[in-house]
């Protein structure tokens, strides 16, 4: 029994490095976009563009009039990894072990569209085979990094006055019913890795039955948000 207890704790010990990881290093060191978005694409063309036929694997993300990035899967064994290149999320792995959707980018990169968005706003996941799934984002959280480069920094929630651990804040963000939570770095006072945002959508219920058109990518978004 005791054996059991000492490995839960090194396991929990590890997967809070490596969160702490993604909190830290993940959005630190800048490199020039690669590519940008001409126009925006309507949601069925963006489908085709990134279809591969595997029903499983999460390959597109679409919030009409705000993203339409691609999404590819951390390499194993590389919590820290992030893409790289401008139109592009990189999926959470540690998130999906919680059974739900982590989506991550540089806040140079396309992680700058990340604070466009707002409560309301409807985000499509788009999957290999061409299905999605459609979530309401309901809630945009800001902590500070009290120590910005160190791992196990401590984090003020910006909205609520208190401090967390990085174990705290990935139980807040990720952890819990299936959501969708974009993760990005805020920059203040010449620091780009000043603090974290963190935008969560919930999967969108017969309750709040946005309309078909929504879905389609037809309807736009109220122009005063942006």
């Amino acid at each position: 029994m005791t054996s059991r207890i000492q490995f839960l704790r090194v396991v929990r010990t590890l997967c809070t490095f490596c969160f702490a990881l993604i909190l830290s290093f993940a959005f630190i060191l800048p490199v020039q976009a690669k590519s940008t978005v001409n126009s925006f694409p309507d949601l069925n063309t963006f489908i085709e563009s990134v279809r591969n036929g595997d029903a499983n694997l999460l390959r597109g993300v679409y919030v009409y009039d705000l993203m339409a990035f691609s999404v590819i899967q951390q390499p194993a064994g590389s919590p820290g990894f992030v893409s790289q290149e401008a139109n592009q999320l990189t999926e959470f792995g540690m998130a999906a072990e919680a059974g739900n959707v982590g989506l991550l980018a540089h806040n140079y990169l396309a992680g700058t569209s990340f604070s466009g968005l707002t409560n309301g706003d409807v985000v499509i996941l788009v999957y290999g085979d061409g299905h999605t799934e459609n979530y309401l984002v309901t809630n945009v959280l800001q902590y500070q990094a009290l120590d910005p480069y160190n791992p196990y920094s401590d984090f003020k929630d910006l909205q609520r006055q208190t401090t967390l651990s990085a174990a705290e804040v990935f139980g807040q963000v990720y952890r819990g019913e299936r959501h969708v939570t974009f993760q990005t770095c805020i920059q203040s006072d010449g620091n780009s890795s000043w603090g974290r945002l963190f935008v969560i959508a919930e999967p969108v219920t017969s309750q709040v039955n946005p309309s078909a058109d929504t879905y389609t990518g037809n309807t736009q978004r109220d122009s005063s948000r942006n």
